[in-house]
């Protein structure tokens, strides 16, 4: 799926748990070599490392570099360190939840929105910029969405800026696309992520996605689903398609109205009861 032996770069590891660390393991079990990045050695300290899912030697062997993709020079320095990439993951999106998200639709907290803006849409722009001439070849550039053609409640603000990353997705395709460059962006379901639980009321998206999805959607699980679609986005069986927004949602973005209970997939009121507890999904 993904080119052996090339080198991808992973933006936005949190912990085992994030979608980041999905994508990478998926891409080195095609052979892919993965540089991991954290916003800085802080966060790095307070999630990755005192998670308990991965063996000190698991976390050792990972290649992880700094980078807050706000700061240019930053992003400037982690390109400059390497040599060709075969590929790029942008998994980074930030909304203060106090003020971007839940109720209200604030509009007197201009600098929240500038920044959740900067880091969760023209934050792709600035890592495309410095990423490309790196890909002398030819190469790929994948973004993270969620389904922005409706309005949920409570996402508000976040919803807008996926909306924007989805049009700089599209633009960025014809910029880099005569230098064999692409760029397309996976929406995906919810996913339960230390990042999404700081959506206020997170369970209501799995509820929804409960009368939405045709297919079985697991908020844990599906994290693979996703990752899958990353690898063959990355990969050369994609060699043609760029601009576009692939839906990895269980069908969700399809289905007008709600599920008739007939249609709905079995076991997928036990999942979204789960969420909605806090429960673990699967063993472990």
């Amino acid at each position: 799926m993904v080119q052996p032996d090339g080198l991808y770069v992973v933006m936005g590891l949190l912990d085992a748990d994030s979608i980041a660390f999905a994508i990478g393991r998926e891409i080195r079990r095609w052979g892919g070599r993965v540089l991991f990045t954290v916003q800085n050695e802080r966060m790095k300290r307070l999630f990755f490392d005192r998670g308990d899912q991965l063996t000190p030697e698991e976390k050792a062997a990972l290649a992880i570099e700094f980078c807050d993709v706000t700061q240019e020079a930053e992003v400037r320095a982690l390109f400059d360190k390497l040599g060709p990439v075969a590929g790029v993951v942008h998994s980074i999106a930030f909304a203060n939840p106090k003020t971007c998200l839940g109720e209200d639709l604030f509009t007197s907290v201009v600098d929240d929105l500038k920044t959740a803006f900067h880091i969760s849409c023209a934050s792709l722009a600035t890592v495309a910029h410095y990423a490309r001439p790196h890909m002398p070849q030819g190469g790929a550039l994948v973004a993270l969405s969620f389904e922005s053609r409706k309005a949920f409640p409570y996402y508000n603000w976040m919803g807008v800026n996926k909306a924007a990353l989805e049009a700089l997705v599209r633009a960025l395709a014809r910029q880099y696309g005569h230098q064999l460059v692409r760029v397309n962006a996976i929406s995906a379901g919810p996913l339960t992520t230390k990042a999404a639980k700081a959506i206020p009321h997170y369970a209501h998206l799995a509820r929804t996605w409960r009368k939405l999805s045709p297919l079985p959607w697991d908020p844990l699980e599906d994290k693979l689903a996703v990752a899958h679609a990353a690898a063959f986005l990355l990969g050369p069986y994609a060699d043609k398609i760029t601009g576009q927004v692939l839906y990895v949602d269980g069908g969700a973005s399809i289905v007008g109205g709600s599920l008739l209970p007939q249609e709905r997939p079995h076991g997928v009121d036990e999942i979204a009861t789960l969420v909605e507890q806090g429960l673990p999904l699967s063993p472990g």
